[in-house]
């Protein structure tokens, strides 16, 4: 059922409880995947995309034991792998698809990734040919999944990979390829996008004993024949996290996010900085960010490459500023889980605001808010973010609540616990 918000009836202080990074809990997965021994996740995220990549892990020989809501025991090797007799269901999932697919290439055998009609739209080429410059076949028609990779293993190699479309593409190489006997070269072509998971991604390959360096224009992944098993905690989610920041600066509260802090591995936590320079006021302590907002929100010119999970959080709220805010070098989104620019610009219009747009960038001139109804294309970051909005401001109806279980199942119980602060009852 469609979930009509209403605004805060006061300013709140309170503390969000963010679940575990799913980027981080989907990386961590494939590394104790490949570690000899047991590896006990901690904080862990529970969502449609991390049960999919479970899922697929078990189907191809390791075991994993849920101890409890948030630990994971993960009993890794590759003596283990084997292929699936059966096709691997991997959802809307974009990092299991393409952290897969590449994971495959270490198995004997057919492997085939196949997701459901909003996956089928996705682009994963590039892996595909990347895959291929390492002599690994894969099968792709459609340049979309389903994707068949036929495995043999890696021998080394050089690479060379446009950077424009997803930085997946990279950690997907970058978590495996210290399986092969030789060291593999990638190269971007082009700027890379998103380069901060690029980094959270070879800093975890040197917490589980592997070793990447980064040479600005290319990467060398080093042979380390194992992973090590080892004890690993999760980060709450920082693309998350910017939901409840994004509450805090909208209507002029104090949100306080625990156990995230400035030093964490997840680039999306400099979204604070950028509603920093938007009015609101940011704090960084080791054990909790808090931000707390301004009576009205500045506008803003901003380069968004490195943080593109955060576009529509920012966009979104984008109607209660004082001025126009601008959004660039985002081209990446439009092969998201859809057409993020588009989707957004189609209901900021919906709510009767002035919006201009091209291929890599938006505009958005405040107007009166209009009460409209939330398409939310089956994402759960267009759900969340107008979420935040109708927090803030009458009128916004999501229509499709359920679309957060891809990430954040919980988000609306952890929303409404915000409203029970201050004693204000919702409906749903």
């Amino acid at each position: 059922m469609p979930i009509e918000l209403v605004p805060l009836n006061t300013s709140v202080d309170c503390s969000w409880t963010i679940p575990g990074s799913k980027s981080l809990t989907n990386r961590a997965l494939i590394l104790a995947a490949l570690a000899d021994g047991n590896s006990m996740l901690e904080g862990v995220l529970r969502s449609d995309d991390t049960m999919h990549m479970q899922n697929a892990l078990k189907m191809l020989g390791i075991e994993i034991k849920d101890i409890d809501d948030t630990t994971m025991l993960v009993s890794g090797g590759k003596q283990h792998l084997k292929p699936s007799g059966e096709d691997i269901f991997v959802g809307n999932s974009g990092t299991s698809v393409r952290f897969l697919a590449a994971f495959a290439s270490l198995i004997q055998g057919r492997t085939t990734l196949v997701g459901d009609e909003h996956m089928a739209k996705r682009p994963i080429k590039d892996l595909c040919d990347a895959l291929e410059q390492l002599s690994i076949n894969t099968e792709c028609p459609t340049q979309c999944p389903p994707i068949i990779v036929n495995g043999s293993g890696l021998n080394g190699g050089t690479v060379r990979i446009p950077g424009d479309k997803s930085s997946q593409y990279f950690s997907a190489l970058m978590l495996i390829g210290g399986m092969s006997p030789q060291p593999i070269d990638i190269y971007i072509e082009g700027n890379l996008v998103s380069r901060p998971y690029v980094e959270m991604t070879i800093q975890m390959v040197k917490d589980f004993g592997g070793h990447i360096d980064d040479h600005g224009d290319h990467f060398t992944i080093h042979p380390c024949s194992s992973y090590r098993p080892l004890s690993y905690h999760i980060e709450p989610d920082a693309s998350a996290a910017s939901y409840a920041f994004a509450l805090a600066a909208a209507t002029q509260s104090s949100v306080k996010v625990p156990h995230l802090n400035g030093d964490s591995l997840q680039g999306d936590v400099a979204f604070v900085r950028v509603l920093e320079q938007m009015g609101a006021l940011v704090e960084l302590t080791p054990h909790y960010i808090k931000v707390t907002g301004p009576q009205q929100l500045d506008g803003i010119e901003i380069d968004m490459h490195h943080i593109s999970d955060t576009v529509m959080t920012l966009a979104a709220i984008a109607p209660l500023c004082k001025e126009p805010v601008t959004i660039k070098n985002i081209a990446n989104i439009r092969i998201k889980e859809t057409d993020r620019l588009t989707a957004t610009v189609n209901e900021l219009k919906k709510l009767g605001q002035s919006v201009a747009f091209g291929d890599d960038w938006l505009r958005i001139v405040p107007q009166p808010i209009q009460a409209a109804h939330i398409e939310c294309y089956a994402d759960h970051r267009m759900a969340m973010s107008f979420a935040i909005l109708g927090a803030a401001h009458a009128g916004v109806t999501i229509k499709d609540p359920d679309c957060v279980s891809k990430t954040y199942p919980g988000f609306w119980t952890d929303l409404k616990e915000i409203y029970s602060s201050i004693n204000q009852q919702v409906s749903w």
